[in-house]
């Protein structure tokens, strides 16, 4: 961060850019849009929607981006995490420990997280007390964990969590969020 300014370190979560052959953005373009809406030192991480980026609030940054998405033609939600928040569901993964192939264990994060709209992580909360073997799953404060090991289109809990959140969430593997945090708590 620049010395003197109260500018903050975001992240920029876009759903469902990039996948298959549906919503194609180049990351060039997607960190054009973000720039070209005032914010700086932005970069992205991979080629499935990740933006790292400073600016003094992110408060209208969400709703921001999906309108300069909507300039390229792409209609997408988007969530934006504080360092903290990212830091919080880094922590609270208790299905992180376990050592396993974190390209299997997933973090879905809601867009919506005003649960008197139906967003947020409450509808969720049933699928805790059911046994999803091979599946693991667990709840976070800002997110919740899936363990795939046979991967999300053979899982039934991600087909569940779809069912019961449909298209609220935004999901990222472990691999992803560990280094997306990596850059956000910069070097050691």
């Amino acid at each position: 961060m620049k010395a003197g300014t109260s500018e903050s370190l975001h992240l920029a979560l876009i759903r469902g850019i990039n996948v298959g052959r549906a919503k194609r953005v180049a990351m060039a373009d997607l960190k054009r849009i973000v720039e070209r809406l005032g914010y700086t030192d932005v970069r992205t991480l991979l080629n499935s929607g990740n933006v790292l980026f400073r600016g003094p609030s992110a408060k209208d940054a969400a709703e921001r981006i999906e309108r300069g998405m909507a300039r390229l033609g792409v209609a997408a939600r988007v969530v934006v995490l504080s360092a903290a928040e990212l830091a919080t569901i880094v922590k609270q993964n208790s299905l992180a420990a376990t050592g396993r192939d974190p390209t299997r264990l997933m973090v879905a994060i809601p867009i919506d997280a005003d649960p008197a709209s139906g967003g947020g992580l409450a509808p969720l909360r049933g699928l805790g007390e059911e046994d999803w073997h091979p599946d693991a799953f667990a709840l976070g404060k800002k997110a919740a964990y899936f363990w795939c090991p046979q991967g999300m289109l053979e899982s039934r809990l991600a087909n569940a969590i779809v069912r019961v959140h449909g298209g609220s969430l935004t999901v990222r593997n472990w691999a992803t969020i560990t280094k997306l945090h990596a850059l956000v708590r910069g070097p050691a």
